[in-house]
């Protein structure tokens, strides 16, 4: 149904993709992975015109597409949900979806129910300004603009980054019933199962080439990460053998406004302690309690054995306590700033003289933690809001790193990145609490979890459950307790 042969594409002198092809079978799913940076995004705004190959082209059953402009493709029936989705914050919900309308070409101006039947939540906020929704809805709402064009080929960048389980969930019964009425999908995730799920084929692309396709029911996910890294990972989890040291951070009886309602937690020096819960469960406000964001409503905090329950974020970071926030666009990072202003904000002192900030030091600095991270950019110099999301999550990071933390509170530090950046995060976390820092991970993705953490609590309707050794976790367990489950009753014999 769709074709591209031998797509190449540059920046400058930046070649982002060389030499890459993909077909897409009618009423298939195909999967396209990679590394944060590989070229999936600029592959996708090539097909539907937003961007123009230097070589190659495209065909839409058998029809030379590769002139053809953006809005005629979408014409076609080539529909694109861009990561980031992309909403128009101004408009209301069902101007938003009139949106879509604009690439029918059977003069249809009104919304078909059946979007409303995928989403109820978008007819229940019709009114409602796009900008207004929860980033569940703007992705539902995004998904919804595209299907009401009736796409007979949809790409979905990152679908569900933003979704909740049960969203999520009902986004794979749209993507079946696309199949059933002949409608094709390119799905770009950094979720492998979600992959494996929906796909029938692959293609992986690695320095913007494809270096690997297939059908996903013949490919394991070993075979796919060794294709996405360019090299067999022995050991995705490192945990190398340590002892934890003195107390760091104290949480006793903590509980917030909403949540947490009851936190007890001692976390030691040289120790990963994960956090597991459903969405709604107080992970992050517990994070957000000790950074000192959120004011508690009972209990204490202590950090380095000092008092710090009413203290400032400010003064927790001072004190050497750093947050990295699960929502890194908005709370995380400057995105119209550079590389080097986002490392180095919180400690300006090592990158200054007499008073003034050295451009010189601050660009050595940011390169040095550049490089340690493996980030993706064209310089210390580039705004963090051109980087890819896996970059822009390393530069998060990294401020942590050169802020010199010794406590890091790390509230969902792998969502939405590759897994090559996935494996390079476990090893520095591993690193790091082998020099004695203290880390809190939040992560909603068991395996990692099991496989990086030292100990492991779980929280539901915003308790804390006891902090066990992961030795002692299995994921069935985890999930009863999350849910409020208590362990099963043996049955006698």
């Amino acid at each position: 149904m769709l074709s591209l042969s031998h797509i190449s594409f540059s920046y400058g002198l930046v070649q982002i993709l060389d030499d890459v092809s993909i077909e897409v079978p009618k009423a298939k799913v195909v999967c396209v992975m990679g590394r944060n940076g590989v070229g999936k995004t600029t592959l996708m705004r090539n097909i539907v015109g937003l961007e123009k190959a230097s070589k190659g082209t495209v065909t839409l059953d058998g029809r030379d597409i590769t002139k053809t402009p953006a809005r005629k493709r979408a014409q076609s029936g080539l529909a694109l949900v861009p990561q980031g989705r992309m909403i128009f914050p101004r408009l209301s919900v069902k101007e938003n979806l009139e949106v879509g309308l604009s690439a029918r070409t059977d003069g249809r101006r009104s919304i078909p129910q059946e979007i409303y039947d995928l989403f109820p939540v978008l007819s229940d906020m019709g009114a409602r300004q796009g900008g207004n929704l929860s980033g569940g809805q703007q992705q539902q709402l995004a998904i919804g603009r595209a299907l009401v064009g009736e796409p007979r080929v949809l790409i979905m960048d990152e679908p569900t980054s933003s979704l909740t389980q049960v969203d999520t969930e009902n986004l794979f019964g749209v993507i079946e019933r696309m199949g059933q009425r002949g409608v094709s999908v390119i799905y770009i995730s950094h979720f492998l199962e979600e992959c494996q799920r929906v796909a029938s084929r692959y293609t992986v692309l690695r320095d913007g080439r494809s270096v690997g396709t297939g059908a996903m029911a013949e490919a394991s996910l070993e075979q796919i990460i060794q294709l996405m890294v360019g090299r067999e990972i022995d050991e995705i989890y490192p945990r190398t053998s340590r002892a934890a040291g003195e107390p760091v951070l104290g949480l006793s009886d903590v509980a917030g406004l909403a949540k947490p309602s009851c936190v007890n937690l001692t976390l030691h020096a040289g120790e990963i302690v994960g956090l597991f819960g459903l969405v709604g469960a107080g992970r992050t406000e517990t994070l957000r309690a000790v950074f000192g964001l959120d004011r508690l409503a009972k209990g204490s905090v202590t950090v380095f054995s000092r008092e710090e329950t009413h203290s400032t974020p400010a003064k927790r970071l001072a004190n050497g306590v750093g947050l990295l926030s699960e929502n890194r666009k908005e709370e995380g990072l400057l995105l119209n700033r550079s590389v080097a202003d986002n490392l180095t904000l919180t400690r300006l002192g090592p990158v200054s003289q007499l008073g003034l900030v050295s451009d010189t030091a601050q660009a050595a600095a940011s390169e040095k933690w550049m490089a340690k991270l493996d980030v993706k950019a064209s310089g210390a110099a580039q705004p963090v809001g051109e980087l890819s999301g896996g970059n822009q999550q390393k530069i998060a990071l990294g401020r942590l790193l050169h802020h010199d933390a010794r406590i890091l509170l790390l509230d969902e530090p792998t969502r939405g990145i590759d897994v090559g950046s996935k494996a390079q995060i476990y090893r520095l976390m591993n690193e790091l609490a082998g020099q004695g820092k203290a880390l809190v991970f939040v992560s909603s993705y068991l395996p990692e979890l099991l496989g990086v953490c030292d100990h492991i609590g779980v929280m539901c309707r915003g308790e804390l459950s006891e902090v066990r050794p992961v030795a002692d976790w299995s994921e069935q367990e985890i999930i009863r307790t999350a849910v409020g489950q208590a362990e099963p009753e043996e049955v006698a014999a």
